[in-house]
C-alpha cells in the first residue's frame, strides 16, 4: 500500500500525522511511504529523518494524494 501524509493544514497546529519510527515501521512491513515536503518540520522531523528511514519527499500536495492510496 502507498501511504502518504501531508501537512496540517488547521492553524496553530504544527504536528504531523506519522513520526519518521512509524514510517520506519510500515516501510518494513512492506508498504511505501509518501511524506509531503516539510511535513515533520513543525514536529521537529526533518525531510532528511523520513529519507533515511526509506520514505519519500513529495513537493507537491495534490500529487501526494494522486500517488496514495490511504
Amino acid at each position: 500500500m502507498i501511504i502518504g501524509v501531508a501537512k496540517e493544514i488547521k492553524n496553530n497546529e504544527n504536528r504531523i500525522g506519522l513520526t519518521p519510527a512509524g514510517a520506519e515501521a510500515l516501510i518494513k512491513a512492506g508498504h511505501t511511504v509518501l511524506i509531503e515536503k516539510n511535513g515533520g518540520c513543525g514536529s521537529g522531523f526533518s525531510d532528511e529523518s523520513y529519507l533515511a528511514t526509506g520514505a519519500q519527499i513529495i513537493r507537491n500536495k495534490q500529487e501526494l494524494f494522486d500517488r496514495s492510496d490511504m
